[in-house]
């Protein structure tokens, strides 16, 4: 193996060389007639066939006294040049090596039980260089350019037993990772990280309260944390409902329950840190609301959760060798499902080694804005331009989990929506609001440009805003608008129970705030975009392993919402949006939650997801089930998701397979006056269902 060597660490070795050197020479050269171990009595003709067996024996030991000496010219130029001198080094060591060698086999080497026994795994000393070879097997093509690799560039490999030998690298490669055939008699099958843990029995029962989850989370006070958990306390009510409505309803069999890790990798090293502040200065929470939401329904559905915004944690959570992350995981992964994000998932592959492959398929990443295939693939990013920092990860694509259903290519995880009352509390004066808007914009740079267009709305309502403000800092906002400083979710929401109208500026795109607010009886008003914000012309985008085509600040809720609970306009064209707003000061509207935002509507998507979502298969999916498909004739060219919006319906790859035959086509042939043109060149992404829990009102 070639070990690469430093200026210091390589002296250190050639001094260590030259003193074994030594030592051997001192032993080797005795005179024989001071040997003890020599019997007496020999007859002249054996002595004089010793003499000239030593006489051999002095020429040989000229020979290695002579190698020492070059060792020692190299040593001199060592600072000229150490790359080279290192691979001179190299090969000197190993003609000595090789000499030696030679020489302790020489029938007539009398001090043989003196030389040095190699640590090659406890082989037996006899035949000690075919115990040790190198396999040349088809089936482990990579297995000899694996032993060459550096061994010393991860402290992981030394604590797995490798000492720079021979025999401890093939035994790691054989008996800890898989790139050489298993030796003494093992199979792969059994090493450490491939065995099963020991099962786990316990039954998911819905559960009616979220004690257990309190439990975990309760310890960690840092304000990211606090967010999440004052977030589940306030809807803990609706929760546990939710919860006991789904007990009392479901004729669903009990499952076994999951052991869930959530791993904030966005909490977590310099950049959790860099979150953290962000918190408290009006940075974004739409992730955290996400999180909490995303707890508090795994613990509703019965799981065992386990929760993590600690690198270090998560490396003993997961049993990672020490080190750098270039070995295995010491154990078998006691987790089921894991939840993260980009973050967390390039810190599992960090601690995980080989082992991340072989696990990949039990992880889901919370990814706001979604995943498309093309991004996904690596090689398929590489070679046609798609690749980004964000993905060439090679997950299945449903593993991606996003905010808003942006694509069927994802799946559509979601949050939950503030409640604006309980219906048992609703008056026939609940709904009237005071004659006031709210902006959303928490940072002084979201409204930069945006002047002339609140000023209309002002012009109608009186203007309030959330916007952080530093200490000793002078506000940048119009004069006419009451800033609140930054408050907290409760007493934001306060503020939206009062307003009429919830104004967007444009960013942040495709928030949470928007969907809250129109369930508790704002109407939103948004800006257009034209040309749609992409990639392509939005820094914000650039990098994001999506390619889709931005028309409005929230396209769910101008497309899915729509009026008169979401108003999208020109925001350039002052006329627009002054009939805008006095069209919403006209209309009064109630509080509306789509149920896909509902706690019941979560719970029922994410428990179908954990029953019925298995990447380690490669079958066809079993579900949805084939009795959810419902199938439509579009125009030539139209997206699935497109015509399946026509429809009221959700395009579901997932039942791909049911058409995807001559014989399907011809079947929905003519479905549609004027389509049947077009129907035998449609593309397959014609089908469309209901079946994605939620997603259909």
């Amino acid at each position: 193996m070639r070990v690469a060597l430093r200026l210091r660490s390589g002296c250190l070795v050639l001094c260590l060389c030259l003193s074994v050197f030594t030592l051997l020479l001192q032993s080797l050269w005795v005179p024989v007639e001071m040997n003890s171990d020599e019997p007496a009595g020999r007859s002249p003709e054996e002595q004089g066939h010793r003499g000239r067996s030593s006489h051999r024996l002095a020429l040989r030991l000229g020979i290695l006294s002579t190698q020492v000496e070059e060792l020692s010219l190299l040593q001199q130029r060592f600072r000229l040049d150490q790359q080279s001198l290192a691979l001179l080094v190299e090969k000197e060591l190993k003609t000595v090596s090789q000499r030696l060698d030679r020489l302790s086999r020489h029938p007539h080497h009398h001090h043989q039980s003196h030389t040095p026994q190699s640590r090659d795994d406890h082989i037996p000393h006899t035949e000690p260089s075919k115990m040790c070879e190198v396999p040349m097997d088809p089936a482990y093509p990579v297995c000899a350019e694996k032993v060459e690799a550096h061994w010393q560039s991860d402290p992981c490999y030394v604590f797995y037993g490798v000492n720079g030998t021979t025999c401890s690298i093939l035994t790691y490669l054989s008996q800890i990772e898989d790139f050489c055939p298993p030796r003494l008699g093992r199979s792969h099958s059994g090493l450490p990280w491939h065995e099963k843990p020991q099962s786990y029995k316990k039954k998911a029962e819905i559960r009616t309260t979220l004690n257990q989850l309190f439990e975990v989370i309760s310890n960690n006070t840092s304000p990211a944390m606090r967010f999440i958990q004052t977030r589940v306390e306030r809807m803990s009510v609706g929760w546990t409902q939710a919860g006991l409505k789904m007990r009392q309803s479901s004729n669903k069999t009990v499952s076994t329950q999951m052991r869930v890790l959530l791993y904030l990798g966005a909490l977590a090293g310099s950049i959790g840190q860099h979150f953290e502040a962000m918190v408290e200065r009006g940075g974004p929470l739409g992730e955290l609301v996400q999180w909490a939401d995303l707890s508090a329904c795994l613990t509703i559905l019965g799981q065992n959760l386990t929760f993590s915004t600690s690198q270090h944690h998560l490396h003993s959570l997961i049993g990672a060798a020490p080190g750098r992350g270039s070995c295995p995981i010491q154990r078998p992964l006691t987790f089921d499902l894991i939840y993260t994000d980009y973050h967390g998932l390039a810190h599992l592959q960090g601690a995980m080694g080989l082992a991340f492959q072989h696990y990949q398929c039990r992880f889901r990443i919370l990814d706001s804005f979604g995943t498309e295939p093309a991004f996904n693939l690596g090689s398929y990013a590489r070679r046609w331009g798609y690749k980004t920092l964000w993905g060439s990860w090679g997950l299945h694509p449903l593993q991606y989990m996003t905010m808003f259903p942006h694509t069927p290519d994802n799946s559509f995880l979601g949050f939950v929506s503030e409640e604006a009352v309980r219906e048992e509390e609703r008056e026939p004066d609940a709904y009237r609001k005071d004659r006031i808007a709210v902006v959303y914009g928490k940072q002084d740079y979201m409204w930069q440009g945006k002047s002339e267009y609140v000023d209309v709305i002002s012009e109608e309502l009186e203007t309030h805003a959330t916007v952080y403000q530093p200490p000793r800092h002078a506000s940048n906002l119009p004069s006419f608008i009451r800033n609140h400083g930054l408050l907290t979710q409760k007493h934001f929401l306060q503020l939206l129970r009062r307003a009429k109208v919830f104004v967007g500026l444009g960013f942040p795109y495709e928030g949470p705030a928007p969907i809250e607010a129109v369930a508790l009886g704002c109407v939103f008003l948004q800006p257009r975009f034209e040309p749609p914000h992409s990639s392509d012309n939005t820094d914000f985008y650039k990098g994001k392993p999506t390619t889709r085509q931005i028309t409005s600040q929230h396209p769910y809720a101008k497309e899915v919402i729509g009026k008169p609970y979401v108003w999208t306009v020109d925001i350039t064209n002052k006329t627009d949006v002054r009939e805008a707003v006095k069209a919403i000061l006209s209309t009064e509207v109630k509080p509306f939650t789509p149920r896909e935002f509902t706690c019941e509507g979560m719970l029922e998507r994410v428990h179908a997801y954990i029953t019925h979502q298995n990447f380690s298969s490669k079958s066809v999916p079993a579900w949805p089930p084939r009795s959810a498909l419902r199938v439509h004739l579009g125009p030539l060219g139209q997206s699935c998701v497109t015509v399946c919006h026509r429809y009221t319906l959700v395009c579901e790859p997932a039942l791909f397979h049911h058409v995807n035959s001559p014989a399907a086509f011809t079947s929905i042939e003519g479905d549609e006056p004027g389509d049947s043109d077009t129907a035998s060149c449609m593309p397959v992404t014609t089908v469309m269902t209901a079946a994605n829990p939620g997603a259909q009102r």
